[in-house]
């Protein structure tokens, strides 16, 4: 029933086994922002379990306001980069590939906090996602730097061996108040229209190609929901989405990772097909569906600590046969239980567990 999700990919120089991805997740488990020997062990245990990619916990760039929380990681101190190349090599060593998630959290930080508690917070337009003009808008050239920023890590992540880089645009982040007209009221190249305001995420794109050479994908995580808003959408007809979508396209962009809150919810009526079904019909990528896989509860409860039950994997399965995806990014159930993969694989789902919301509190 489920061998469509155990067949090979392959992008540029990359070659999974599977069509499993690990979610990102943010853990919070890396003191001064240095993942150690637990963090190690988190990511290994799944590597050996069949997970096809590990898409690490979002790691903040070296932009000063990348990050609001000092247990995040980071993705450039020379110590910081030293603890990756050991996570790395383990998970190699256990048989699987990595890819690290690029990130900034932009004006979501509040100022005060993180790695560098004087840093200005960067955003689009010095605005709070309430309209508030709460500093100046950044300059051409500092937006600059933030591009360049972004590359910075690529090109870590290229000269440490990981398999691929994965860019944060999703989620109300700075990319993402990029792409926001509530956010981004930018009269320059940055702002504008639909399509002018991802020329951010395009610069970001072409810079980290030249960072990473040609051989490891890119990939770049978008949604439509803001976590300052669950309701907003960019683009509210396929047409728009397709504008929008085109401009990463031409950047050059090798995945798109089409966040949703439940992966079985259509995306414009009229069509069953989801975020990732409407993004691989409009763009021809590959593409990365993700959103409450294997349970019958979005995430937003389990920040409450509010569990989930398992569910039937015969949805996803039927839009994997139909070839409305490429990939499947799972997160609660492969946060709580590292084998979940190699149980699916082994026919094992009678040994699927309900997720505990308590499992965030923990590195299984």
């Amino acid at each position: 029933m489920t061998s469509s999700l155990f067949t090979p990919f392959k992008c540029r120089g990359l070659t999974l086994p599977n069509r499993f991805v690990m979610a990102p997740m943010t853990r919070s488990f890396s003191p001064n922002g240095i993942p150690g020997n637990k963090v190690g062990d988190y990511y290994e245990r799944r590597a050996a379990a069949d997970v096809g990619l590990i898409l690490t916990e979002g790691t903040t760039i070296d932009r000063p306001g990348a990050s609001n929380d000092t247990s995040v990681p980071v993705f450039h101190s020379e110590e910081a980069l030293s603890a990756w190349k050991r996570i790395c090599d383990r998970v190699h060593k256990a048989g699987g590939r990595i890819a690290p998630q690029l990130w900034h959290i932009g004006m979501v930080r509040k100022p005060g906090t993180g790695h560098n508690p004087e840093a200005v917070s960067d955003g689009p337009s010095g605005l709070t996602h309430t309209g508030k003009q709460v500093q100046p808008a950044p300059s051409e050239s500092e937006v600059a730097d933030m591009v360049a920023s972004y590359a910075r890590s690529a090109a870590h992540a290229a000269k440490l061996g990981f398999d691929a880089i994965e860019i944060h645009g999703a989620h109300g982040y700075l990319i993402d108040q990029f792409f926001w007209d509530v956010m981004n009221k930018r009269e320059d190249k940055y702002g504008g229209g639909m399509v002018e305001r991802a020329t951010f995420a395009a610069e970001v794109i072409k810079e980290c190609r030249k960072a990473v050479g040609n051989e490891m994908p890119i990939m770049l995580r978008y949604s439509q929901w803001k976590q300052q808003d669950y309701t907003a959408r960019l683009a509210d007809t396929p047409q728009k989405l397709e504008a929008f979508l085109k401009v990463f396209v031409d950047a050059g962009v090798d995945v798109l990772h089409c966040s949703q809150r439940r992966f079985w919810e259509p995306e414009f009526e009229g069509s069953d097909l989801n975020l990732a079904g409407w993004t691989k019909k409009l763009t021809g990528l590959p593409t990365i569906t993700v959103g409450s896989v294997g349970l019958n509860g979005d995430f937003f409860s389990a920040f409450a600590g509010v569990g989930s039950e398992a569910a039937p994997l015969d949805e996803l399965v039927k839009r994997m046969d139909a070839g409305e995806f490429d990939l499947v990014a799972v997160g609660r159930a492969l946060l709580q239980d590292p084998e979940w993969v190699k149980k699916i694989k082994e026919g094992r789902q009678d040994e699927l567990k309900d997720y505990d919301g308590e499992a965030l509190k923990t590195l299984y």
